[in-house]
């Protein structure tokens, strides 16, 4: 069974992250008044996932057949994309920013680095990677990104900074391990999660190497210490909305941090590197449509509310009718183009499993699942074969609870049904 909200606020308590707030040490992140908003946000993930309304949005399978959260989920189809889509979008229509979505977006281009790096280097990163993986999907835990360096004189690369620090980075490897230092920032709902993905957040070159690291480390480990802000508008009277729901995000400062072998992902491989932190950025974006989707929104529910609160009619005052259907049409008009993404991206064939690439597997295909799966394109890598060859384009299923526009607004307004 899954966690609810009030489950993963008491999980909390299980750990004793160091984190400060405007220079203050918080004894007790399940109970501070400055990062509730943000608890309660992450929250609705978790009860989301146990309404029945919601399962089929929130609830996954895994390749076993086993039920996981969504937000914990390996994408295997163009389905599993418009789920994750309308999911984010549901999420973030009730608290703004779900947050929460992020971890599935790196734990997705985690699998691909992984394999990647296995098949170029013989190495056993994807079986690590898959044990953490069910270890977290099983316990329903939370993940924060550790991925924004600090960076430091944006003109030289992380091997040239004066300080390295200002890059996270392997300081010693051990037989049991490596030990990393240095500090990320803008890390999003960094005080209240369960663990950290640490990740590269640029390409490396081969002097880079020893900041080409992807690994799991606990939110309260030893040597790991959080400066963080307040989540939304807590105590204020007048934020109605960000009081109730917020997101905070900190700097993670990792001093000789420890980290065992098993949970190290990537150490060195400097192409692997750089192809997780595309393959994030292009799972990120794909979330944050629909993050940014179920945003508008609510924004579009607010305005609804002030015209009506206002005593307008929008079969009188066509210039508010004219606002409001302009913020509908940019707001669907882009999450069209995820629905699009999920449905027609391309698709690189992947070097470990044959679903992808319909060709007898061979040690000289190169080709990597890019991008996103199960689309109507697909190209493989493989030096003797080039051509690209297109299947013909899935219509995109039902997704129950998915309502139009037309009725999103109709539920907010019925005056606003007859737009």
């Amino acid at each position: 069974m899954f966690m609810s909200a009030a489950d993963y606020r008491e999980s909390l308590r299980r750990y004793s992250p160091r984190v400060f707030i405007d220079g203050h040490a918080v004894e007790s992140v399940a109970d501070d008044p400055r990062l509730a908003p943000g608890i309660a946000a992450i929250g609705i993930s978790y009860d989301f996932a146990r309404n029945p309304d919601h399962a089929a949005l929130l609830i996954a399978r895994r390749n076993g057949g086993g039920a996981v959260p969504r937000m914990l989920a390996i994408d295997a189809s163009s389905t599993d994309l418009l789920y994750k889509l309308e999911a984010v979008r549901l999420l973030c229509r009730r608290c703004g920013c779900a947050q929460r979505y992020l971890s599935h977006d790196a734990l997705n281009a985690g699998f691909e680095a992984t394999q990647a790096a296995d098949a170029a280097h013989g190495t056993d990163y994807h079986q690590r990677f898959l044990a953490y993986l069910e270890r977290v999907q099983d316990a329903d835990l939370a993940l924060g990104i550790a991925m924004t360096d600090a960076k430091g004189d944006r003109s030289k690369r992380p091997s040239e900074q004066a300080n390295p620090d200002v890059y996270v980075h392997i300081a010693e490897r051990r037989n049991d391990g490596i030990v990393i230092r240095g500090a990320k920032a803008i890390v999003t709902a960094a005080p209240y999660v369960h663990e950290f993905l640490v990740m590269p957040c640029r390409r490396m070159r081969a002097e880079d190497a020893a900041f080409a690291v992807c690994c799991a480390v606990p939110v309260d480990a030893p040597g790991v210490t959080i400066a963080a802000r307040p989540a939304g508008r807590p105590g204020e009277a007048a934020a109605k909305f960000s009081a109730r729901y917020g997101q905070s995000t900190g700097i993670v400062l990792f001093e000789n941090v420890f980290v065992p072998w098993e949970r190290v992902f990537l150490a060195g491989e400097c192409e692997e590197a750089g192809l997780l932190t595309t393959s994030y950025a292009t799972h990120h974006r794909h979330s944050c449509i629909g993050a940014r989707a179920g945003f508008g929104d609510l924004l579009i529910g607010a305005a609804a509310l002030m015209v009506e609160a206002n005593g307008l009619d929008p079969e009188h005052h066509a210039h508010v009718r004219d606002a409001m259907v302009e913020l509908i049409k940019i707001v669907e008009g882009f999450f069209a183009c995820g629905v699009a993404a999920s449905v027609y991206g391309p698709i690189w064939c992947s070097p470990t499993s044959a679903s992808f690439c319909s060709r007898p597997r061979s040690t000289t295909c190169t080709g990597w699942r890019m991008i996103f799966p199960a689309a109507s394109w697909w190209r493989c890598r493989d030096p003797r074969r080039t051509t690209i060859r297109r299947r013909r384009p899935r219509s995109p299923p039902c997704l129950p609870g998915a309502p139009t526009f037309r009725r999103r607004i109709a539920s907010r307004s019925p005056a606003w049904s007859r737009i």
